[in-house]
This record gives structure tokens, sequence and C-alpha cells, in this order.
């Protein structure tokens, strides 16, 4: 519930509407039951227990990366599910990068997070309680939040709405709209909504290539949105919004890394404020794709075109906490809670 929900039904209850915020502030600072409620009376709270219920999950496993600090967490939901969230630390902050789905249905040949499909969508609270309960476990205050863990967000499109919602809330962890990204493999008439609701997030595109033939086989979307498509409704989010989309792209070893595709790639942006994050390749297990060898001569090509083009830091690869290695678990064989990479 948001704030206003609440007040509602605590009115309905006969409550004081400033009971509501009461509560609000307690559900975001962590507590895991109504007791912990210290200001509210106990018959209150004895009836908040008996109507109502704290999403709260558990970490099943909390792994450490040796090489650079990055922490990922795998967390059992209340259904007994498991989802995993990562926490990178910047000079400029810490960043969270969740999951919005239990599995994807999305089908990239190059993601862990795939695999096996989707078993169900996650609901507003337990994307919050990922941003939440990381920051209380891990004692580092959360800067930035990514959309990029397991899942489509925009295949949850009401639920990652209200997740923003109640992020940004000035009572809650209030976290600004320009501190988060969102991730989508390209469901454009999901971009279209996104680009009406003019928030101030950054919006990335899972591109990784600029044909229908390199994409259509990596990417099983592509087959009914194709490059053109989903180029053009970019550029319509930028004519609503103002806001430069981000390009991922993972660089796959004799796949999408030849010289004609950066250029075709420099083509088919040119004119368009945007940002091309090349990302080598993170292997996952089971799958026969390998990273490219042509990173940086990739990035040259883009450059001589005048593509602004980065190349991501590759973080907690040594605990396989690094794009596309995040994956749905079972809670058997995680156990042990705390393990460093």
């Amino acid at each position: 519930m948001n704030l206003s929900e609440m007040e509602t039904f605590f009115s309905e209850l006969g409550q004081p509407k400033f009971r509501a915020k009461q509560v609000f502030v307690w559900l975001h600072r962590g507590v895991t039951s109504f007791e912990e409620m210290t200001n509210l009376s106990k018959p209150l709270r004895r009836e908040l227990e008996e109507r109502c219920y704290i999403t709260a999950p558990e970490v099943m496993r909390k792994q450490v990366s040796r090489l650079d600090g990055t922490i990922k967490y795998l967390w059992k939901l209340r259904d007994g599910n498991c989802i995993e969230t990562v926490l990178m630390s910047y000079q400029h902050g810490n960043t969270v990068c969740i999951s919005c789905e239990v599995g994807c249905a999305m089908g990239c040949a190059f993601c862990a997070s795939t695999v096996g499909g989707l078993v169900r969508r996650l609901t507003p609270s337990e994307m919050l309680d990922q941003v939440l309960f990381t920051q209380m476990d891990s004692g580092r205050p959360i800067s930035n939040i990514v959309l990029m863990g397991i899942g489509e967000p925009l295949d949850n499109y009401d639920t990652v709405l209200r997740f923003l919602e109640l992020v940004n809330a000035p009572e809650g962890l209030n976290i600004g709209m320009r501190h988060i990204s969102l991730s989508t493999c390209g469901l454009t008439k999901r971009m279209e909504q996104l680009a009406e609701e003019n928030l101030q997030l950054t919006l990335s595109v899972s591109l990784h290539a600029p044909d229908d033939e390199t994409r259509s086989k990596i990417m099983p979307v592509n087959r009914s949105v194709g490059v053109e498509n989903l180029l053009a409704a970019c550029r319509r989010y930028f004519e609503k919004t103002g806001r430069r989309i981000s390009y991922e792209y993972a660089m796959i070893d004799g796949v999408n890394d030849a010289d004609w595709q950066a250029e075709l790639l420099a083509n088919r942006l040119k004119g368009m404020p945007s940002h091309v994050n090349l990302i080598p390749l993170n292997e996952v297990s089971d799958s026969p794709l390998r990273p490219s060898k042509r990173v940086r001569q990739f990035q040259r090509k883009l450059e001589e075109r005048g593509v602004n083009v980065t190349v991501r830091r590759r973080l907690g690869g040594d605990i396989d906490a690094s794009c596309g290695q995040l994956r749905r678990k079972t809670v058997e064989g995680s156990a042990s809670k705390k393990t460093n990479g």
C-alpha cells in the first residue's frame, strides 16, 4: 500500500489517519512484525497481526566477492521461491541490482535468469524488500537502484510502477528517480506507456545486436518486434521524456562483435542522444556462448563514428554476480548462509 491507501485502510478500522504514517515509516525501517511498532497500542497491533502480513525475505545465502567486495544475496520468499540481489560499491555510492520476477520468460540465450522460464511475478513489497533488507544486512546505505536482476521489468509493469512510487516516497527510503535505472529487452508497447509516465529514471535497452538476424537468434523477443521498430520506440521515448537512453550490448565472440555490426549500430543510433554500454560477456554454465576478444576494437569503431560508448566494469565475477549470471534457485542446496567467493 502507498500512504494514501493506508490512510483509507486505517480510517475503515476506525483509527485516526496519522496511524497510517506511523505504520508506513515502521515498514520502511524494516520491521518484520507488528509487535515492533511500539507507538501503536497493543490491541491495534493484534488487529493488524490478524488482518495483515509483512513480507520479509530470509537470507538463504550471502556471498561476498574477494575481488571487489560485491555482495550477492539469495533471498527466500514467503512461498519458498528464491531470487537473487546484488550490491555493488562505487566511488559515487552503493548500487543495488534487484529482481522483479521469479524466473524470466524472455529466453535470451546469454542470460542465466531465463533458465527454467517464468515462475511468477514479484509483488511491489518483494521488490522493495530487496532494497531495504540489503541495506540493513550490509550496513551500506543504498543510493542507486538498477532493475537489472532476474526478470523483465516491463513484463511486470504495474508492480514496477508501484515499487517506484514506494521507493521514491519521502516517508520511506526516498530514493530519487534520477538514481534509478530500468532495463528492458524491448517491450515496445510498454515502453510507450512508460514514456507517458514521464518519469526521470534512466531507461536501459538490452539491444545486444544491431541486425534482426543476429538479435532474433539470441533474443526471441526480437522476432515479434524487430530492431527498427525497437529503435523507433526508443526515439519516441526520448522525444517524449527528453531522457537519453542507454543501450546494453553484451559482447559475444563471433556473434555480434564484427566491425560491420559496429558500423550498423552507429548508423542506427545516428542523430539520437544515446549511450552504448559494452558488456564483456559473463560466461553462463551450459551456454555455448563465449566472451568476445574484440571489445576494444568494437569500442574504437563506435567512437570513430561519434557514438558515446563505455565498457562496463565487471563486478562480482567470482561469485556469479555479474550481468547475465543471476538465476532463480531453489532452497535445496542453499543452506549455507554466508560464504566468501
